[in-house]
């Protein structure tokens, strides 16, 4: 079984926590994910989607997205071709998309940069990822 390791970049939330980003490379060019244990989804934002991908096909969803402070906020899903992840090539995988430009505001106001959305338990698991905060990596099993 082959293992890929991806660095973390770990920012600071100025006494808020901290957030481990991921750099992932989807449409040619390169982004960072937030890693998130908590969201079971992987999810990007409808308008840095739109402005990475032009043709992206957004579907709406019949699910309801929960966390994110509202269990009401409807959802779309999109299939994304070619997602990178360290030498982990994900062919073809469906994404929610939504309206993260909270987090983006919310971090640019701290000096951070944008994100394109969040990597979340679906990919986590199916790869048995293994986050070492104190070596700053993730380990993702192919």
């Amino acid at each position: 079984m082959q293992e890929t390791t991806i660095a973390l970049q770990i920012i600071d939330l100025q006494q808020d926590g901290f957030h481990p980003l991921i750099d992932v490379s989807v449409f040619g060019k390169s982004f960072l994910l937030v890693l998130d244990t908590g969201a079971s989804k992987t999810a990007f934002d409808r308008s840095m989607l739109l402005e990475a991908e032009k043709n992206a096909v957004i579907t709406l969803s019949d699910r309801l997205s929960t966390g994110l402070g509202t269990n009401t906020m409807v959802s779309s899903t999109a299939i994304i071709n070619n997602l990178y992840i360290g030498s982990l090539l994900i062919t073809e995988f469906e994404v929610a998309v939504l309206d993260l430009s909270t987090i983006n505001i919310a971090y640019k106001e701290l000096g951070h940069p944008e994100v394109l959305g969040v990597l979340g338990g679906d990919v986590l698991m199916k790869y048995r990822a293994v986050i070492d905060y104190g070596e700053r990596v993730l380990n993702l099993k192919l």
